[in-house]
């Protein structure tokens, strides 16, 4: 096997696992996306891999007439121009739920960070302030409802995580699981505005695109309990921040934990960021140092499918 793989450039650790990584045989040149040494080591490249989606353009399979896939290393491509990549016939590829734990392992996190009001807490204790001067209203996990919106591969293993804590599990998800598959995974199906009336913890898995922005907005946080918890950590613009603002701060809703924004960074005077009852991350659920090396097993085990002649694994569905 053999051909030319260009990796585009993430961090420093990460580009020197990248490399260590890289299939013998193959040339493997890495260059930083977008710049005019990407395009010009793409006049020759068979692979592509990186976090390259928002590279997908017209403009990229014109400087790459070789290629034969596009590897992601992300599982989102809300970024990517699907009609120039359907256009193109090049395959692309995500990464085949390598961070899936990672995801599932956070939006865990951010459920009890919220519930049990951990950033709170230890601010108090930082400034010497003892409980706060008063007992907190925390809340248990264990026999309370989680609604998950979008049962994939990361809210399957949400799913498990959340039951091991005694929690009741309900979905919604346009893909309805057979009754078979909902009993061995212990879940059951609910409408979307059903979900969101039951559940205490609402936590949302699904992709951004154009059914799902917005898909959580005045009307539905509406329908929640005011003792309940929203959990993002899929992407930004499937809420509607404003309308999320305006749930928290009036007491329609109790918290909420979110890794994702509708514009990253979020802007300083952003409200969100001054509220109390939010525990906020940096879109940093997927990259731990472990899903890094399974996203770059995953890619480069599906360069050297392509080079044996074998179709790739994990083509995005648009493409399939």
């Amino acid at each position: 096997m053999s051909g030319k793989i260009v990796l585009a450039k993430y961090s420093p650790d990460n580009d020197a696992l990248a490399m260590e990584m890289a299939p013998a045989g193959f040339e493997t040149v890495m260059t930083s996306a977008g710049t005019p040494e990407f395009f010009a080591a793409l006049a020759d490249a068979d692979y592509l891999v990186g976090y390259v989606d928002g590279q997908i353009r017209e403009a990229l399979y014109k400087a790459a007439p070789k290629l034969k896939l596009i590897q992601l290393l992300n599982a989102g491509y809300d970024r990517a121009d699907l009609a120039a990549a359907v256009k193109a016939g090049v395959p692309v590829a995500n990464n085949g739920g390598a961070n899936s734990t990672a995801v599932s392992e956070h939006a865990i996190l951010l459920m009890l960070a919220v519930s049990r009001r951990l950033v709170w807490q230890h601010n108090n204790v930082a400034a010497g302030r003892w409980r706060g001067n008063s007992m907190p209203r925390v809340y248990e996990m264990r026999n309370r409802t989680l609604g998950i919106v979008g049962l994939g591969t990361i809210g399957k293993k949400t799913a498990r995580l959340a039951q091991a804590f005694g929690m009741r599990v309900i979905y919604y998800d346009i893909d309805r699981l057979p009754e078979d598959r909902e009993d061995a995974l212990d879940v059951r199906f609910r409408l979307f505005g059903e979900l969101l009336r039951e559940s205490d913890i609402v936590s949302l898995h699904t992709p951004l695109n154009p059914s799902t922005e917005g898909m959580i907005g005045a009307d539905e946080l509406a329908l929640m309990k005011p003792s309940a918890i929203l959990v993002n950590t899929a992407r930004g613009p499937v809420v509607d921040e404003p309308a999320l603002h305006a749930a928290l701060s009036s007491g329609k809703i109790a918290g909420a934990g979110l890794d994702v924004f509708a514009q990253e960074p979020p802007e300083p005077d952003n409200p969100l960021l001054g509220l109390d009852n939010v525990v906020l991350t940096a879109h940093l659920a997927g990259p731990t140092w472990d899903s890094n090396r399974t996203r770059l097993r995953n890619a480069f085990d599906n360069v050297q499918r392509v080079a044996r002649g074998e179709p790739p694994l994990w083509v995005i569905p648009e493409l399939g």
